[in-house]
């Protein structure tokens, strides 16, 4: 879930630092010209580091929504440079890692930050993956700072995480959202000090390169997921002769502000939707009109909210609700369930979609957290209230349901100090990365993984024409396509369309 989430260029405030070659010795990427090949497997070294059995442990971090399988884990913690800002090169910190699969090469899997802990996903994809994928790589998971056992953050008190989830982005009246939104960032600094602005996507690129040094692998092979890919592309920036088989499974605009980027969303989010309302009516759910049938509850909530444990069921934590089920396409079912539901005076199915936000939940913190200080350290760009304010009416009145939703969202940053970008060259040549988009995507809009696909020389861009966030196992024609890339090392026809 990445509702929360916000985009542009990782930051810090350091000197520049160069990307890196063999020997860790700078790379002068004017060298790496022209197309190269898929880069060969390689075997990863299983033992160095002190991985051991987990299965209890995954099983009770899964709930009740574990993987079907009779799949193995293993867990292991790696140690990091934390490398603040402030303190370059100083600190540490441990990364939670999960493996899986009997697969002589390593294949990482890095998350969004305000979605599944990355150790969890890595094994919910491995479930879902062709076999023969599983046989030739092991499949490993990386909790990325900041998220899961990486040293998850929960530092937004709950109080003050219930009323930024709970706002309704229709109240013309945003005083309350502000003092929350400086609440949120008040608390996380003092609990945070100067680990704070240590959590975000360059960073993270290289804690990817710690884990490739202790594989003992000449390069990565890595799949990015959503937000995740940013973390890919930063690599592939800082690391270009390390950049192994690639694939990532929808990815953040790099052409545009946290301003575009937010209305790009919410103008998927209409369309996905949409997309929801007709497989509704396919299916012939319980939903008579979805989109009058929402507006409806929402009206019914204004009149009274339903209270719960951790947040209240208000026209702000319904839409959110209905962002995170519209974001997974196997909960649509759930969904419309829960609509249906919620209007009838029973609100456990929308409370139920909430929960992994708002609530440390199975051993893992509340994504909102992660998904704010994250997004707000990938982000510099800080927009004042009244501008924000301008930009809720203007997107509502473009976007009914969700505009305002993503243009409210522009203030949770504005509190946090904005980072200072960090200047790399572009990525001027690199093996083949396929790059799969999703037509109705509310987190990575299709557009802005095809601009992220342009900018990455060889890639191999597959557009899957259906619904939700990545097409990687939804879509067979996709997911065969990558099957191929990574076992056979075929490359995809750049442009393949997938049918929904």
């Amino acid at each position: 879930m990445s509702v929360l989430t916000a985009c542009s260029a990782g930051p810090s405030t350091r000197p520049v630092i160069a990307v890196k070659g063999e020997g860790d010795q700078p790379v002068d990427q004017s060298t790496l010209a022209g197309p190269q090949p898929v880069p060969p497997l390689s075997e990863y070294k299983a033992d160095s580091l002190p991985w051991s059995p987990c299965n209890e442990q995954m099983k009770d971090r899964f709930g009740a929504d574990a993987p079907q399988g009779d799949q193995k884990y293993e867990c292991a913690r790696m140690t990091t440079v934390l490398d603040p800002p402030g303190r370059p090169g100083r600190g540490t910190i441990g990364i939670a890692l999960t493996r899986v699969g009997t697969g002589k090469s390593a294949l990482v899997v890095v998350n969004d930050p305000g979605g599944e802990p990355g150790t969890l996903k890595a094994a919910r994809l491995a479930a879902a993956l062709p076999k023969e994928i599983l046989s030739t790589f092991t499949i490993i998971g990386m909790d990325r700072r900041g998220t899961g056992r990486s040293d998850g953050m929960a530092c937004v008190p709950q109080a003050t995480r219930a009323q930024l989830v709970e706002y309704d982005p229709a109240e013309p009246e945003q005083s309350t959202l502000v003092v929350a939104a400086g609440e949120a960032s008040q608390e996380c600094v003092l609990d945070l000090e100067g680990r704070l602005t240590a959590f975000d996507s360059w960073r993270a690129a290289a804690d990817l390169e710690r884990l490739r040094d202790y594989l003992g692998t000449d390069r990565l092979n890595a799949i990015g997921l959503g937000e995740g890919s940013r973390v890919i592309t930063t690599y592939a920036q800082r690391y270009p002769n390390r950049i192994g088989r690639t694939v990532l499974d929808g990815a953040p605009d790099p052409t545009l502000d946290q301003v575009g980027v937010l209305e790009s969303r919410a103008v998927a989010a209409e369309a996905t939707f949409d997309a929801f309302a007709r497989d509704c009516k396919t299916r012939g759910c319980a939903l008579a009109n979805p989109r009058e049938d929402v507006t409806a509850l929402l009206a019914q909530l204004r009149t009274g909210r339903v209270r719960g444990e951790y947040v209240d069921l208000t026209p702000g934590s319904a839409l959110n609700a209905i962002l995170a089920g519209l974001t997974d396409r196997a909960r649509w079912p759930a969904l419309a369930d829960a609509v249906v539901k919620a209007r009838a005076g029973d609100s456990t199915g929308l409370f139920a979609l909430l929960e992994p936000l708002v609530n440390d939940l199975d051993e893992n913190p509340p994504r909102f957290d992660a998904g704010l200080i994250i997004g707000c350290n990938d982000t510099a760009t800080r927009i004042p209230p009244d501008r924000v304010k301008a930009l809720a009416a203007d997107w509502q009145s473009k976007h009914a349901m969700f505009g305002a939703v993503f243009a409210r969202m522009l203030l949770h940053c504005n509190p946090f100090p904005p980072p200072k970008a960090e200047k790399v060259d572009a990525l001027k040549s690199a093996p083949p990365i396929v790059v799969l988009s999703t037509a109705n995507d509310l987190s990575t809009p299709a557009p802005g993984t095809e601009h992220t696909a342009q900018r990455l020389p060889g890639s191999s861009l597959i557009g899957w024409q259906g619904s939700g966030h990545g097409a990687l196992t939804l879509s067979g024609c996709a997911t065969t396509a990558v099957r191929d890339y990574l076992i056979d090392a075929k490359v995809p026809s750049n442009g393949t369309v997938c049918p929904p």
